[in-house]
């Protein structure tokens, strides 16, 4: 990313939707001095509420959606339309400049069947982001809002990840750190009977909390998501509470605040 600096940031659909409007005047402002953020999005609970509506039934499989035919028609509605434009209409009210598409557009996330594939379905891994699009947009002063959906060779779409696409576009473009937005302030631990946000761990030590109690319920999916997007050349990603004031531009500024999640010593 030459003429325009950038960063990735990873968000559950439901998550940025629900977010501030001064979230999205953070981003404005960012974008307007010239840090130009790259969104990769989930949006697995409107899925699931889509194709309950449609009578479509859904299960999981190792944490990953079961996705047919049918499931990846619902998919892409939800994730190329719904979300994604919502995201974008946000962004621009707030005075933003945003491009959505998806992994399928200009074939910008090239996937393969997960190896599992007779189990599960159309579910795919990343082998290839097509930088040069992204670096294309952001030259011309958008945000790319990008649904996690690819393409093979063969045209076959495939459910992603949002996880694994946000890690797989992080490190195609050269980006060593995500900011990952959740409605937490990052991972928590009591120490000496307050409970406090851990600046940093690693993705090791993750794995010992959630073993030991210390990170449960529904935290463990949130952790567990953003270790995921620690592939390639990521080293490590931010988790951030994005109704925070100001949070993404605190994050970039240096401010320690959130936790940091590192890769650690292999």
């Amino acid at each position: 990313m030459s003429k325009k600096r950038c960063f990735v940031m990873k968000c559950g659909g439901s998550t940025l939707t629900a977010l501030p409007a001064s979230f999205f005047d953070d981003l404005r402002t960012l974008q307007a001095d010239g840090m130009i953020p790259v969104i990769v999005h989930g949006g697995g609970p409107a899925i699931s509420d889509m194709l309950g509506k449609l009578g479509i039934e859904t299960e999981f499989v190792g944490g990953l959606r079961k996705t047919n035919e049918a499931v990846l028609d619902v998919v892409e509605m939800v994730l190329a339309g719904q979300i994604n434009k919502e995201i974008v209409r946000r962004i621009q009210l707030a005075g933003g400049r945003a491009l959505g598409l998806s992994g399928e557009d200009g074939h910008l996330i090239h996937s393969v069947p997960v190896a599992n594939a007779a189990e599960i379905g159309y579910v795919g891994d990343v082998t290839h982001v097509n930088g040069s699009l992204v670096q294309g947009i952001v030259d011309l002063g958008y945000m790319p809002v990008i649904a996690p959906i690819g393409l093979d060779d063969a045209g076959q779409r495939y459910n992603i990840n949002a996880d694994t696409a946000a890690g797989a576009v992080a490190s195609h473009i050269g980006v060593e750190r995500m900011i990952v937005v959740t409605d937490v302030p990052g991972i928590m631990k009591e120490i000496d009977g307050v409970k406090r946000v851990l600046p940093v761990v690693t993705v090791a030590e993750t794995e010992e909390m959630i073993a030991s109690g210390v990170i449960y319920g529904g935290m463990i999916p949130k952790v567990r998501a953003a270790t995921q997007c620690i592939q390639g050349e990521v080293q490590e990603v931010v988790i951030v509470n994005g109704s925070e004031p100001g949070i993404l531009s605190r994050v970039l500024n240096g401010e320690t605040i959130g936790t940091r999640i590192t890769r650690g010593t292999e």
